[in-house]
């Protein structure tokens, strides 16, 4: 059951401002027996509802008395609070990330190899965007027939938010796709890639029909490979993610020359 405590009220203060609602104007002796907040403290709860503006006092009274903000205002007061608060705090958070980003950026980064496995179409795609948002010099991706295991309307749109944000980084992305993955594409990814990605100076596509496979060369050093299902050669079955600079090398070597012979993605 939500209460007034939900929203930052102290037992004591939420007892003491509903009382006010009932009783009407009051002193502080009263709306103590009328809440059960001990005397002791009734002044510092009423002194607190004042600060949060759910109260007005009568000072030229005598005794001083004190009555209730509206319900609906007093919400609305106390949402506002909530906000500022919530707002404070992810500013807080957000300067906690950049200072951890920097720090942990400048670590020196690890070339040894090692290599990981995404089985399943969830588990895959979360690995394929979170490699792609960890380019910082060169991206290159290919990819042959898309695997109907995914939906290409929300894959797509993933992976052009995270080519978006590459290019955004100075991420250099080559795209090199055969004709049937280009035909296949929803209309919705291919107006996302006109409009997002084919301006961007440091982004290529082309096409070729010797295209097989789907892989993912990232800085260079790391590669992401589609492993087919053996029993099922159209779907996808996993992802291995490799670092290992001497074959992301011999993969590269095996892509420039067909980089040079595509042509580009038409417009």
């Amino acid at each position: 059951m939500t209460s007034l405590r939900d929203l930052g009220l102290s037992e004591y203060e939420a007892r003491a401002y509903r009382a006010l609602l009932r009783t009407g104007a009051t002193t502080a002796k009263e709306l103590s027996r009328a809440s059960d907040v001990p005397m002791g403290r009734v002044y510092d709860v009423l002194n607190s509802l004042e600060q949060y503006h759910l109260s007005r006092s009568q000072a030229a009274s005598r005794p001083k008395k004190y009555v209730a903000v509206e319900p609906d205002t007093a919400l609305d007061r106390l949402l506002e609070s909530k906000r500022q608060e919530l707002a404070e705090k992810a500013e807080q958070y957000e300067n906690v990330v950049a200072e951890l980003t920097d720090e942990l950026d400048a670590a020196e980064p690890v070339h040894d190899q090692f290599w990981t496995a995404a089985v399943g179409a969830d588990e895959t795609i979360d690995l394929l965007v979170e490699r792609l948002a960890a380019a910082d010099d060169s991206l290159v991706m290919v990819a042959g027939t898309p695997s109907p295991q995914f939906d290409l309307d929300a894959v797509g749109d993933l992976v052009v938010d995270e080519l978006e944000a590459a290019l955004d980084r100075g991420v250099d992305v080559s795209m090199l796709m055969s004709p049937g993955l280009v035909d296949s594409l929803p209309e919705s990814v291919g107006q996302s890639y006109m409009d997002r990605l084919s301006s961007r100076s440091n982004f290529r596509a082309r096409t070729a029909e010797n295209v097989t496979g789907v892989f993912n060369l990232i800085d260079d050093v790391e590669v992401c490979i589609e492993v087919p299902n053996p029993l099922n050669p159209g779907q996808a079955f996993a992802m291995i993610d490799l670092k290992d600079p001497e074959f992301a090398a011999d993969l590269r070597a095996t892509f420039d020359p067909r980089w040079e012979e595509a042509a580009p993605l038409p417009l």
